[in-house]
């Protein structure tokens, strides 16, 4: 924790014990957003010089933490050349569910690795419904990989795309286990 921040938080301790509840709250509030704010600096620190282990546990931090100030280094990880460090960054994008995240979780579909698109079409289910969302996960119902295509029947019934039922009925008799239990997941999550 640096310096400046460690006598800010020292300073504010004593209101936590103030005769008035709201000068008590804002105090912890005060102390709160300055921790994440140390705790942000250290991850930042983490993701720049750490192995990939190291890397990836700071975008699980970065996506638990939240808020705005951790978007823009996700959708940097979410570009990097590291497939584990664009999975993991697909992921914690998807979670955190901002809107300006959507466009980079859509590249993301063209991803090279399937690992990485397959957490795209999972981090996408978590947007607001809509008819680029339903357009860009649907073909991947024919992916026939026992990963895309399970996934995407998840993700097309969670974001109540109603019209891919049908083509999901297909997906019940897969040669791929995950796919079958994922569609008969979905049927039960779609709009009736």
């Amino acid at each position: 924790m640096n310096d400046v921040i460690r006598q800010r938080i020292d300073v504010l301790i004593p209101l936590l014990k103030d005769a008035d509840p709201d000068v008590r709250a804002a105090a912890a509030r005060s102390i709160e957003h300055l921790e994440v704010s140390c705790d942000i600096n250290e991850i930042l620190h983490a993701l720049k010089t750490g192995d990939t282990g190291t890397r990836i546990g700071a975008i699980h931090a970065l996506g638990e933490i939240g808020g705005e100030k951790v978007v823009a280094p996700l959708i940097y990880c979410a570009g990097r050349p590291e497939a584990d460090i664009r999975a993991a960054a697909v992921e914690m994008l998807g979670c955190l569910a901002e809107p300006s995240a959507l466009p980079v979780l859509l590249e993301r579909l063209d991803d090279q690795n399937i690992a990485v698109r397959t957490g795209a079409i999972a981090a996408l289910s978590n947007f607001p419904a809509s008819a680029v969302l339903y357009d860009r996960l649907r073909p991947f119902l024919k992916a026939s990989d026992g990963e895309q295509e399970a996934e995407a029947a998840l993700a097309l019934a969670r974001l109540g795309d109603s019209a891919s039922t049908d083509t999901v009925i297909t997906l019940l008799v897969s040669p791929h286990a995950s796919t079958r239990k994922a569609a008969a997941i979905a049927l039960s999550r779609f709009p009736f």
